[in-house]
């Protein structure tokens, strides 16, 4: 094909054709560009192509993420609900609204007390950041909504972390020193196990009145429900994110089926 191109030329200049060489030569020009613009518009699509591709693996991860965090959502919500449950009966003892029973005090106590941080399944998210990928995201809602879901995270760290610190304060000093935890953990296994393990010890009521005679240590259960309310007012919030950003990135999946 070169050498076809080459032999019109040779034959329009040894003719003297020159204003028909140059018209050949111009035309030649823009069949090169055309085939340059023709080959950068395939490898634009090519590119767009697997970008896409990518996008989509991204946001599958992310779904699969958004699937797990649902659940712990629900669990550690129904975690916490129960935990102010029992804060506030431990405050019925405290305010002689209930007899106290060792066994109930025991199970409600160490119920508040035995709580584990809000874990998050966000791997995806952080594969996407850390790869500096968050721009082949193209639907700014899914992305905006990624970004704000990560504020709220760090709501609930704060949250739980000054909840910790109350506990170190107003509860674990006081309830370590009275109690004998070995004989409080043995007796609360065997009510959560419903007598499958541990063992129904005898505890010690003179050592829960001690505990109710102490204010710092009533005043941790007031923060307690105070703060896990809050976190759980998080828990929602971050809930209702992780639906809205699933209706969205379901949708952007069902586009490509």
């Amino acid at each position: 094909m070169i050498k076809f191109f080459r032999k019109i030329r040779q034959n329009l200049l040894s003719e003297n054709k020159f204003s028909k060489y140059l018209l050949y030569a111009i035309g030649e020009i823009v069949l090169v560009v055309i085939g340059i613009l023709i080959a950068l518009a395939i490898n634009t699509k090519n590119g767009e192509k697997e970008t896409r591709i990518k996008e989509l693996k991204y946001l599958s991860g992310i779904k699969s993420d958004l699937n797990l965090n649902s659940i712990e959502l629900n669990n550690y919500i129904e975690k916490r609900d129960t935990s102010v449950n029992s804060a506030k009966t431990i405050l019925d003892f405290f305010n002689n609204k209930k007899e106290v029973i060792t066994d109930e005090f025991n199970f409600h106590s160490l119920n508040v007390q035995i709580w584990s941080p809000f874990k998050r399944n966000d791997n995806t998210y952080q594969e996407l950041i850390n790869s500096g990928n968050l721009a082949i995201i193209s639907n700014d809602s899914i992305k905006n909504l990624l970004l704000n879901m990560q504020l709220s995270y760090k709501e609930i760290e704060f949250i739980e972390s000054h909840m910790y610190k109350d506990f170190e304060n107003y509860i674990f000093p006081i309830y370590f020193s009275t109690s004998d935890l070995e004989s409080d953990i043995s007796n609360y296994t065997y009510q959560v196990s419903k007598g499958t393990q541990g063992e129904r010890t005898q505890l010690s009521k003179e050592k829960i009145e001690l505990l109710l005679d102490n204010q710092t240590f009533k005043n941790g259960f007031v923060l307690s429900i105070f703060n896990n309310n809050l976190v759980i007012n998080e828990y929602n919030n971050m809930k209702s994110m992780t639906e809205k950003l699933l209706e969205l990135i379901n949708s952007e999946l069902e586009k490509n089926k």
